[in-house]
């Protein structure tokens, strides 16, 4: 089958389901077998799987036009209606949007702008962290098994640990950028300290170095806020967001003022350039995806049903349980459990996933949309799956 003999393949064992079909929180394979998603596309399908208005909006920017020109030269609706929406949701000075295609290109533009509104070219990001996987944003992720095959990287780079208050001085007068994930996805869902958010606002405030929010994961309710910066009253220089941003569709943006922004227009004019960025089809299922977590009260729900998985999965065989909101890590006793409840899960039509950068726990990460009668039926599964163990 093309799966395996012409389509590239990045794992020795993928999961290999042949999916036809989506919606709401399930996926069905081509046998009609139903498949309870508790990943969401890996954070991306908040309001569920081919939600109506996405696709409604989709399809009605589609029958318009699908591409014009690359970014910036022409005054797209769509466009314009995504970033004034933006606005309206954000701090007051995270006030301009430049639209990507992607959470990694997100990042790596964000600290372009950086290194050009401070004109320094030190970046400090944090042990463990993810940013993505083109050479820019793995020279500031953490993980140094996904790096080591591909060195060397863009130079400037250190790491300073999470929670460490004492680090925060290697931040100074040469530093452009520091960039965190406001929670640590990949590591494995590690929530850092407001103490330690605000100590490194702070620190960044005094060093004239710019803070970069990676809520690539976070973003759009996941954590039971529209964006996790929000938890601790602390407002970023630079935002950046993607997967959950398109209900579906592949778009990412860097946010932050209109005055940093104005840095990418001169020395050099197109200082970021994209062809597809900004994409009027994604940037339409955007606005609707951002229409619908605003109107519906899923994200108002989210501690709720986050409590029930974590009263539900109270047991023996879980080390340890990390949370907040939907976005959840169950830590096991080793990788090897770690394989074995995955594919239980999926024979019992129940589909959980990996960290890349923690490998003895699974993550949770389901539509906001998912109902507590399919969080039990979830947890049930999980149980017996964990229960098997033994």
């Amino acid at each position: 089958m093309s799966f395996s003999s012409h389509l590239a393949q990045t794992s020795p064992y993928p999961l290999g389901l042949e999916i036809v079909e989506a919606e709401g929180c399930y996926l069905y394979d081509k046998s009609g077998k139903r498949y309870l998603d508790l990943i969401s596309g890996l954070a991306v399908s908040n309001v569920g799987h081919c939600h109506p208005e996405v696709v409604s909006a989709i399809k009605a920017q589609a029958d318009r036009f699908l591409h014009l020109i690359p970014y910036g030269e022409i005054s797209q609706a769509p466009q314009n209606l995504l970033a004034e929406k933006l606005a309206t949701i954000l701090p007051h000075s995270l006030n301009s949007s430049y639209f990507v295609n992607s959470g990694t290109e997100a990042n790596e533009a964000a600290l372009k702008l950086a290194k050009r509104a401070t004109g320094r070219h030190e970046v400090v990001a944090i042990k463990g962290s993810y940013h993505g996987a083109t050479h820019g944003s793995l020279s500031v992720t953490g993980n140094e098994t996904k790096k080591r095959a591909f060195r060397p990287f863009v130079p400037g780079s250190s790491f300073i640990e999470l929670n460490n208050l004492e680090q925060l001085e290697l931040i100074n007068e040469r530093t452009a950028a520091v960039i965190i994930e406001p929670i640590m996805g990949d590591a494995g869902v590690r929530i850092p300290d407001e103490s330690y958010i605000k100590a490194l606002r702070k620190r960044c405030d005094e060093t004239g170095t710019l803070l970069i929010f990676d809520e690539i994961q976070t973003g759009f309710g996941r954590t039971g806020k529209m964006f996790a910066f929000e938890h601790f009253n602390v407002v970023p220089d630079i935002l950046t967001i993607a997967k959950a941003f398109g209900g579906g569709m592949p778009i990412g943006a860097f946010v932050s003022s209109i005055e940093n922004m104005s840095q990418l227009t001169h020395s050099p004019m197109l200082g970021h350039i994209t062809t597809f960025g900004g994409n009027p089809v994604c940037c339409a299922a955007a606005l609707a995806n951002i229409n619908v977590l605003l109107r519906e009260p899923w994200i108002e729900d989210v501690d709720k049903k986050g409590k029930r998985f974590k009263e539900r999965l109270d047991h023996k065989a879980v080390v340890e349980f990390r949370q907040i909101g939907l976005m959840m890590a169950v830590e096991l006793a080793s990788e090897a459990q770690v394989s074995r409840v995955i594919q239980s899960l999926l024979e019992k039509g129940v589909i959980g996933f990996y960290f890349l950068s923690c490998r003895n726990a699974f993550r949770l990460a389901p539509p906001l949309c998912i109902t507590l009668d399919q969080i039990d039926f979830a947890c049930d599964c999980i149980a017996e799956a964990l229960d098997a163990l033994d």
